[in-house]
């Protein structure tokens, strides 16, 4: 089978650090899917204007290729027990393709240009090969049960603001503060680093460099600083 991207998504997260490990996790988050022409036809959306969210059939494009494995360690075991790669959600599959959430905020004008979307958990630039609609009705089962330990999610990070960076947000978008700590609640770090406790971070958020500290549980926003603007807008 040969493949193409039908669209290429621009999102919030623009580094694999901080890029949450599931859709929904941070609900500030927001993307916009843009479709790549001739797909980019006003028909092909019709009927998704009436849907609240879509299943994106993406690539893992940040992800070096290399040798298929069988098993991997997934994060939220700690990083130290091996599944079965089709037992968890592991970037490194061996035809690099994965499956996400999203909800649909509304089609982006001019009609057949995409899609703006929350919610997802993609960086930005990812290919996007198939769109789909959510069925609630037949995919939302109650009674489903996933892999042992990957079902959970942790307790989350309480966030607290130096006052100089929390004063930086009001030049910046009106949805980054909620972006911030909405993904910084859902603790984007190596397991590893969640064991450590304590540490310096940053990553990029909307056009943004955030910089941030783990100390005693609680994560600290120390700076916010944007950055020059993204080209191809």
């Amino acid at each position: 089978m040969d493949i193409h991207p039908i669209a290429y998504l621009r999102s919030d997260f623009e580094g694999r650090f901080g890029t949450p490990r599931q859709p929904g996790l941070v609900p500030a988050a927001r993307a916009e899917l843009r479709l790549e022409p001739p797909y980019n036809d006003a028909s092909a959306l019709r009927g998704l204007e009436t849907c609240s969210h879509c299943w994106l059939v993406f690539g893992f494009h940040a992800i070096r290729p290399g040798p298929w494995r069988p098993t991997v360690r997934p994060p939220r075991l700690g990083g130290n027990q091996r599944l079965g790669v089709f037992a968890t959600r592991s970037p490194f599959r061996p035809n690099g393709l994965g499956l996400s959430l999203a909800r649909i905020e509304a089609l982006l004008s001019p009609p057949g240009r995409g899609l703006a979307l929350r919610g997802c958990d993609l960086m930005d630039g990812t290919p996007i090969f198939d769109i789909k609609p959510y069925l609630p009705a037949i995919e939302s089962r109650p009674d489903a049960r996933p892999p042992a330990g990957l079902g959970e999610t942790g307790p989350g990070l309480p966030v607290e603001w130096e006052a100089e960076a929390q004063a930086a947000l009001a030049n910046a978008p009106a949805h980054l503060g909620a972006l911030i700590e909405q993904t910084l609640a859902a603790d984007p770090r190596p397991a590893y680093h969640q064991q450590r406790g304590r540490g310096s971070y940053g990553m990029r958020l909307s056009g943004h460099e955030v910089r941030w500290t783990v100390t005693d549980a609680y994560a600290r926003v120390i700076a916010v600083t944007p950055l020059e603007e993204r080209g191809g807008d």
